[in-house]
């Protein structure tokens, strides 16, 4: 008989982000090493990751990520996306044959801008996506922000990085997610991190308020197809931050939201009216349940947990990086002299902005 402590129960999932303040560049190799000693916490139906930075020769333009199944597929959307984008460059992602990915779909990159000016650039190309991701077969946009670029695929994390050739890529901030799907079926476009323009996301854990939250999303517009928490928790993140203009703290403070309990007893008055105004106003989409997400974008991520911290998460700090995992092995696996360790509590946010080493 095994005992406690004796079998690793790894809560599922897990998590992990590196970024340079300063913005140096990153060897997409670095993150990948985060993704092995948290192994157990993946079952092989899903992995993946976003880097940031790694087309400075296109930074102007949308890089489009896209799955199709088959060329047909490929070549009825690439005569939509002609009609109403400046295409400058496509090409095959490059990928190379791994014993463990099987049945890769067709995977390509478009890096495009709109033909003439519209008065809402990432509207009108968040609309292109969402267009071809619901009205177009067997063919997925899973990527879609300037100058970075998500890379997902049904397997470990490091063979999907393996297959996507991640060491040939260079960024300042990369993120990493390994999945242990309990709700959903693992496919390719399921995968993390979610996607929306530059901001993605990365999560651990199982959002209870799920179906709350997506009903409350989908009256903005949004359309949740994937059937997952994380794709919820993306599209909220989207809402409050793009539409909306909250700040990163404002939208930490909406998600995870300290309890009635809690705001009643702060003393300044100031800060008190904030989280009340912050909870009524948005009080459908505060997430309930256990988890950890990294939210990244252009410049920066911010990393948080609920509000109970009921999923594990470290920062490390060492010079001019910052690096976030699941587990403090995986910190040590990307930079084994990291001697500066800190556990967030529940609901605080970890923020980095790439501001010329402004932290």
């Amino acid at each position: 008989m095994k005992f406690e402590g004796q079998i690793r129960i790894p809560s599922g999932c897990s998590i992990a982000a590196v970024v340079s303040k300063s913005g140096k560049m990153i060897n997409g190799a670095t993150i990948v090493k985060a993704m092995i000693p948290m192994h157990d916490r993946s079952n092989g139906l899903g992995g993946g990751f976003a880097a940031y930075g790694i087309y400075p020769d296109y930074k102007d333009y949308y890089a489009f990520h896209i799955f199709f199944n088959n060329e047909e597929a490929k070549k009825n959307c690439e005569t939509y996306l002609k009609g109403i984008l400046e295409i400058v460059k496509d090409e095959p992602i490059p990928t190379k044959r791994t014993k463990m990915i099987l049945d890769a779909p067709i995977v390509h990159r478009y890096f495009v801008k709109p033909l003439e000016t519209v008065s809402d650039e990432k509207e009108y190309i968040n609309s292109v996506v969402n267009k071809i991701n619901n009205e177009f077969e067997n063919c997925f946009i899973f990527s879609s922000g300037k100058n970075m670029g998500v890379f997902k695929g049904v397997g470990y994390p490091e063979d999907v990085a393996e297959f996507y050739m991640l060491d040939q890529y260079e960024g300042y901030l990369w993120t990493a997610h390994g999945r242990y799907p309990t709700n959903t079926p693992g496919w390719w476009g399921g995968a993390h991190p979610f996607n929306v323009l530059d901001a993605t996301i990365v999560h651990n854990g199982e959002v209870s308020s799920y179906d709350a939250n997506r009903r409350a999303i989908e009256m903005y517009g949004y359309k949740c197809n994937l059937q997952t928490d994380s794709e919820v928790v993306t599209y909220i993140m989207d809402y409050l931050i793009r539409k909306q203009g909250l700040s990163l703290k404002e939208a930490a403070k909406v998600i995870a939201a300290p309890f009635w309990s809690t705001i009643e007893n702060i003393k300044d008055e100031k800060e008190r009216k904030e989280l009340t105004y912050l909870r009524t106003v948005y009080s459908s989409m505060l997430l309930t349940g256990p988890f950890s997400i990294i939210y990244a974008f252009n410049g920066g991520f911010m990393a948080l947990n609920d509000r109970l911290k009921l999923r594990s998460m470290v920062v490390g700090y060492r010079d001019d990086y910052v690096y976030v995992a699941s587990e403090q092995s995986a910190i040590l696996a990307m930079d084994k002299d990291v001697k500066e360790f800190y556990s967030p509590k529940g609901g605080e946010p970890i923020i980095v902005k790439v501001e010329g080493g402004k932290y």
